[in-house]
């Protein structure tokens, strides 16, 4: 800014000093054309004699003084013929314009004078008793004046001009330097709000009080920002902690499983009971350290491996086998109503282990002589799948996090079983790779995965 300011200031300087000067030389000019015209018309010429009417003590700058004035007048040949007393024994510089035209310049005489002079080139009057057959011969006259005050105003305007550009100059930096001090006032304070937020105070936020308009945006989405980073930093916390739950807990059943069998000698087909059990809680923490690397390796960016054409009513039919004989244990009913023709491109295994998973803890959680229902339906951007079943325990506001890493509806965790709480998780980070979307609801004791797919 003030180097802006600086480069407007020359400028305006320039123009200033320049129109000024222009104006002053101007009117001097027209002073030393003046006296040139009047003593250019004073002189007449006959018979090779020059005459002349102007009387120099009628002009009295002409005969010395503290701003003297200066005539001299030459032939063409360069003799003079008159010169005014003021010049004394010095001589003005001889200079004949072209073409009866006249010639401003500016010099410094022997006396050390700064003078400012005009020439003019004429022909005199002829005098009415000079022969008639007479020619006139053209006279160079030269006027000067003293331009000492003149130049020394201009020296003036020059300093006075430099002087309050530079006192400008000086004002506008303390103005600025205020000015942007107090601006950017808010900002340092914004910095050190944002210098103080650490990893374990991710619930700080920025204040937007007097903050410029212009920064709000800015304070709004850093605040966002801060909210997702809390919510991600507590997810994992709650993640390390639930993971060190989850292998606790099978840990501690393999060591009191190893405790009780080695408290005394026991024959072989005890051995092989303790041995099977132990296997069986080694599998399951097996299955659930797979699940937990499946989840680590969609997280850190998994791609679709292929894209097939599938039957979504075939594939369901498939992946409910494992479960059929528990349910029908359970006299549950299961119900596929997808549409037989359906069929869209996606990646078979993603889908298998999504349906997999869903159709499992409909297995798991549906009342006794329940039902499990899965239906499909098109939509202009897709298809949505809807797995449902009975036998829902879960409140709205529990609907809300059951997609969350070991959310498990009973919260004892007491159970070495099979569920983890990390199936519904992982279906999501499925149905999200495969460009889907996904959301749980509860009505009476329906409770409803709906899983929206696009269609390829």
């Amino acid at each position: 800014m003030i180097s802006g300011i600086t480069v407007l200031l020359i400028g305006f300087d320039l123009i200033v000093y320049h129109t000024i000067s222009r104006a002053m030389f101007k009117q001097f000019d027209s002073s030393l054309e003046s006296a040139a015209r009047m003593i250019s018309a004073s002189v007449e010429q006959g018979d090779e004699k020059l005459s002349f009417e102007l009387d120099v003590a009628m002009m009295p700058e002409f005969t010395g003084g503290k701003t003297p004035a200066y005539y001299e007048l030459w032939r063409d040949d360069g003799t003079v013929v008159r010169r005014s007393p003021s010049l004394g024994s010095d001589d003005l510089v001889w200079f004949k314009p072209v073409n009866h035209s006249r010639i401003f310049t500016s010099f410094v005489m022997k006396n050390g004078r700064s003078v400012r002079a005009v020439s003019v080139n004429f022909l005199p009057r002829i005098d009415s008793d000079s022969n008639a057959a007479y020619v006139p011969q053209s006279l160079v006259l030269v006027v000067a004046r003293d331009a000492g005050n003149l130049l020394k105003q201009l020296r003036f305007l020059k300093y006075l001009l430099s002087i309050v550009s530079a006192g400008i100059l000086v004002l506008a930096y303390a103005v600025a330097h205020i000015v942007v001090k107090q601006g950017l006032a808010p900002l340092s304070a914004f910095a050190a709000q944002i210098d103080n937020i650490r990893d374990d105070n991710l619930k700080s936020r920025i204040v937007g009080e007097n903050l410029p308009d212009e920064i709000l945006p800015i304070q709004r989405q850093l605040n966002s920002l801060l909210q997702r980073l809390e919510t991600s930093f507590e997810r994992e916390r709650a993640f390390n902690t639930n993971v060190a739950h989850e292998l606790r807990t099978p840990l501690a059943g393999i060591r009191s499983i190893i405790d009780v069998t080695l408290m005394r000698n026991r024959d072989a087909a005890e051995y092989r009971s303790a041995l099977s059990e132990t296997l069986s809680v080694v599998n399951n923490m097996e299955t659930m350290v797979a699940k937990l690397l499946e989840l680590a390796g969609i997280e850190n960016g998994r791609r679709i491996s292929g894209m097939e054409q599938i039957k979504p009513a075939e594939m369901v039919d498939k992946c409910w086998q494992p479960f059929s004989d528990k349910a029908a244990a359970a006299e549950i009913v299961f119900d596929n109503l997808i549409d037989s023709n359906l069929v869209w491109k996606s990646d078979t295994a993603a889908l298998s282990i999504i349906f997999s998973n869903l159709l499992n803890n409909a297995a798991e959680y549906t009342n006794r002589s329940g039902r499990i229902r899965v239906t499909s339906q098109e939509t202009n951007a897709g298809i949505e799948l809807i797995f449902e079943n009975t036998g829902n325990q879960l409140t709205e506001q529990q609907v809300t996090t059951v997609f969350d890493c070991f959310w498990q509806g009973d919260v004892s965790r007491s159970s070495t079983g099979v569920h983890f709480g990390l199936g519904l998780a992982l279906v999501k980070q499925l149905v999200e790779l495969l460009g889907g979307k996904i959301r749980a609801e509860v009505s009476n004791d329906l409770f409803s995965i709906c899983m929206h797919l696009p269609l390829i």
